[in-house]
């Protein structure tokens, strides 16, 4: 069971980041082009903010129920907080990924309240490209 969430939190993660970029690149475009707000935009918002919602349930999943590594760390976290690694996955990949899916819902919820086209673009993007910045930082690159 943690193979087969492990494997589909890893896929998901390209699938996330490519909705991400397709998203960013239309916002970007539509705030500096002064676009209308399309059904379109709504759509890849939504997808985009979904996708967040689906990796963070497996993520929770792994981390609270099935991932011999979190598994470790509870059994001594004192301990845990003074291996880099360990820490990584205790702390900082999960704090910095629900900080990112806040934003995330954060920038979605103000863009829809925004009255200008413009605007909607703006906030989402501003809100989006922090998001992307932890996502990053919050990645374990080594695992890919």
């Amino acid at each position: 069971m943690y193979e087969v969430f492990l494997m589909f939190h890893s896929w998901l993660r390209w699938l996330l980041l490519f909705s991400m970029a397709v998203t960013l690149i239309k916002y970007l475009a539509g705030w500096l082009g002064n676009q209308p707000w399309k059904k379109l935009d709504n759509v890849l918002g939504i997808v985009f903010t979904s996708l967040m919602d689906l990796q963070l349930i497996f993520g929770l999943g792994l981390y609270f129920f099935l991932s011999p590594v979190t598994k470790q760390i509870f059994a001594n976290f004192g301990a845990a907080m003074k291996d880099a690694v360990l820490r990584f996955y205790a702390v900082e990949h999960i704090s910095m990924m629900l900080i990112a899916l806040v934003l995330v819902h954060i920038g979605r919820a103000k863009s829809k309240k925004a009255k200008i086209d413009r605007n909607k673009f703006k906030i989402a993007s501003i809100f989006f490209l922090i998001a992307l910045a932890l996502i990053f930082a919050a990645i374990p690159w080594n695992k890919l």
